[in-house]
């Protein structure tokens, strides 16, 4: 029995991936969060870019946040699309959506 399917999207919603697809996340220098895709080709997907926000910063531990988010909505029992958010008030932050 498989569990239900978390997608992951980036702040735009232009780019959508499955979760379970994800190989590696990181966190640059910068703030970008990437995620490497399994594949023999090892495509990765910029999920946020903080200078399309005003250069607000990510958090340090902003692509661990994701993963944390992504393990907890893996026992939901609905498709869910989790995506990054950013407001002056609450900074950057994980959001998951029921599909």
């Amino acid at each position: 029995m498989s569990g239900p399917d978390v997608w992951v999207s980036k702040d735009d919603s232009s780019d959508i991936v499955r979760a379970e697809a994800i190989a590696g996340v990181g966190r640059d220098y910068n703030g970008n969060v990437t995620v490497r895709l399994f594949g023999g080709d090892g495509a990765t997907v910029t999920l946020v870019d903080p200078s399309a926000h005003g250069d607000s910063p990510t958090p340090v531990d902003f692509h661990r946040q994701l993963l944390e988010v992504v393990a907890e909505l893996s026992d939901t029992a609905q498709a869910t699309m989790v995506r990054p958010v950013h407001d002056q008030q609450h900074g950057w932050r994980w959001v998951g959506e029921p599909l």
